[in-house]
């Protein structure tokens, strides 16, 4: 029979390490919110090799004594909960603090080689504690300024299992970079710097103003093209920048969610910005913003898992509710330069149109002899489509040609003449058998996307289109490193681009089919499908197809028609001749048709004919 028995305290440390410190990102993301519940007005954090070489964390907080730096690397003991809660009911719904459950340090401490420095305010020295992987292996005096500094080494140095499964330096420096970015903009009276080797990466001032500080971390941009929101309702608060819908990503990686001051990451509050957005943005496009939710502590829960990410509101319907009536009067009554409501005017109009047929309506088939229609309007030379008491009436919307018979050779084309557009976006063309509409983006699409395929096994010289000035684009560091790590791919796709210093891309020469494209937006769009689904190039030349299909979609988007161009005869005849040889043209790159065809049959059944 097997014989329960107590695990070693070491081993119950590791595993309990292995729900709190996944990658040093996790770890950097516990000591730096300790370093903020400690009452810091300065962070300063050091990264070498994105975490894995080491981290360190240095704030001017109240700091511990030895005593309490001893006790603090013990499991379940920390200063977050007062004495007057400790074991009161309901004292974690009560928490204020972004800590509160005890278990960072040991957990890390268990897993690393752990440093804590530490010097009160008003003390003549400060104390060291070195613990190694669990075991303690110095302590004594240390000279510091008022504060404390933590240095973690070494994570997971002897477990093998775990540090194989860690990413790069720069996988781990992109993580580690978000987490301190997030917190940053969760308190901006609080200073903050992020040494990267040594580089200054992050430098932000004290007290600073919310909107100022998530435009300096998210981009100067989204000022410029965003929303102030503060809104109250029921003892809820939400602040916080909305992008315009026009201002998008392809990620939603870009969405800065705070609860209570805490950097959450929680389906309810991204669905609710989904709702909100609804029907401004296209399906495969995220929204940019940063929203902070305060309400009553006892009614969120912080304590759903030991990273403190997710949270489970009391009135989970409430909260979203809020949240998606709150984004969509900013967007529709905060600022008019996009996702604006319709004109007042307009929509009276339509109103009273829609219940009282127009005049115009009213003339086609009142005070008419329909029984000589043509003869009528042969005769006087009036136009059937005008009434006496309107005027002119708008031109109708479209294109068409005088539609000749079709040429032997014409009939063996399955997709037909074209015979005129409309709405400057589809095309409408004759068939032997049939009426074919086609919508022009979509397919040429299709067609740009299968081009740049076919073009993989061409030299890239003869696909790519040198610019005459090179263009700098200025991206953050982690998206420059994914660029620069796929640099090599992408120059064989006909994209010639290399690093421009930390936060800069050069773009050199453009694929021939997008050389009239945006090379900001196109190298935005390209990282973005990076970040959605990776790229490694160690592991296979299929698997790299496969996600860099992905990425050619984006530059076939950018390389393709665009609904509403004006083409000619030629040029449609031209796209419908490609279409008929080109493999899967007959859906665009996100599932949809590119044409339907109406048989005759179809038509003369429109039309009462059978």
């Amino acid at each position: 029979m097997p014989v329960i028995r107590r695990l070693p305290e070491q081993l119950v440390n590791r595993i309990a390490a292995g729900e709190v410190v996944e990658r040093p990102a996790a770890a950097l993301k516990e000591l730096v919110e300790n370093a903020v519940d400690a009452g810091a007005t300065r962070i300063a954090i050091k990264l070498v090799e994105g975490g894995l070489g080491s981290l360190e964390v240095t704030d001017d907080g109240c700091a511990m004594t030895p005593d309490e730096m001893t006790l603090a690397l013990e499991r379940h003991a920390t200063s977050k909960l007062p004495e007057s809660l400790v074991g009161a009911e309901g004292a974690i719904e009560r928490v204020a603090t972004l800590g509160f459950r005890g278990e960072a340090l040991p957990s890390i401490a268990s897993v690393a080689r752990f440093t804590l420095e530490s010097r009160p305010h008003g003390a003549e020295q400060g104390w060291k504690r070195v613990v190694d992987h669990g075991a303690l292996v110095s302590e004594g005096p240390a000279a510091l300024p008022p504060g404390t500094r933590v240095r973690v080494e070494q994570v997971f140095a002897r477990i093998p299992a775990r540090r194989k499964f860690l990413r790069t330096p720069r996988s781990e420096y992109a993580a580690s970079l978000d987490v301190v970015r997030r917190l940053a903009m969760a308190r901006p009276d609080i200073a903050f710097t992020l040494d990267h080797g040594e580089r200054r990466v992050l430098g932000l001032q004290q007290d600073e103003a919310l909107i100022d500080r998530v435009a300096q971390i998210v981009g100067r941009e989204l000022k410029d093209n965003g929303v102030a929101i503060d809104l109250e309702r029921h003892g809820m608060r939400l602040t916080g920048i909305a992008g315009l819908p026009t201002y998008n990503r392809g990620i939603a990686d870009h969405q800065y969610l705070f609860v209570n001051g805490r950097p959450v990451k929680d389906r309810l509050l991204a669905g609710a910005v989904r709702g909100a957005y609804s029907d401004m943005l296209a399906r495969d496009r995220h929204a940019v913003l940063a929203l902070f939710l305060e309400l009553a502590p006892e009614d969120v829960d912080v304590n759903v898992h030991p990273a403190k990410t997710e949270v489970r509101f009391r009135d989970a319907q409430g909260v979203r509710g809020f949240i998606v009536s709150g984004l969509r009067q900013a967007l529709s009554t905060g600022d008019r330069r996009s996702a604006q409501s319709p004109d007042a005017a307009a929509m009276e109009r339509w109103q009273r149109e829609r219940d009282e047929p127009s005049p115009a309506l009213r003339s086609i088939f009142e005070g008419r002899d329909w029984s000589r229609p043509s003869a009528g309007v042969a005769e006087s030379g009036a136009n059937p489509w005008r009434g006496a008491e309107t005027g002119a009436m708008a031109e109708p919307q479209g294109r068409a040609e005088q539609a000749e018979p079709l040429h032997a050779e014409e009939r063996t084309y399955p997709l037909g003449i074209a015979r005129g557009q409309v709405a400057n976006t589809y095309i409408v063309a004759e068939a032997a058998d049939g009426l074919v509409l086609v919508d022009q983006h979509a397919a040429h699409e299709r067609l740009v996307l299968e081009r740049l395929r076919a073009a993989g096994a061409g030299e890239a010289a003869a696909r790519s289109q040198a610019l005459l000035m090179p263009d700098v684009v200025e991206l953050e560091e982690p998206a420059c490193d994914r660029l620069e790590e796929a640099a090599e791919r992408l120059a064989q796709l006909g994209l010639a681009i290399e690093r421009f210093g930390p936060t800069a891309m050069l773009v050199r020469a453009l694929p021939h089919s997008l050389r009239n494209g945006d090379p900001e937006k196109l190298l935005r769009d390209i990282d973005d499908d990076l970040v959605k689904h990776g790229f490694d190039a160690d592991k296979g030349a299929l698997l790299l197809s496969e996600k860099l299909e992905l990425v050619l979609a984006t530059m076939a988007c950018h390389g393709s028609v665009r609904a509403g161009r004006v083409l000619s005869v030629a040029e449609m005849n031209a796209l419908l001749r490609e279409m008929e040889v080109t493999p899967r043209s007959g859906q665009c790159n996100h599932g949809r048709p590119t044409w339907v065809k109406l048989s005759m049959d179809d038509v003369e059944k429109l039309f009462g004919r059978h």
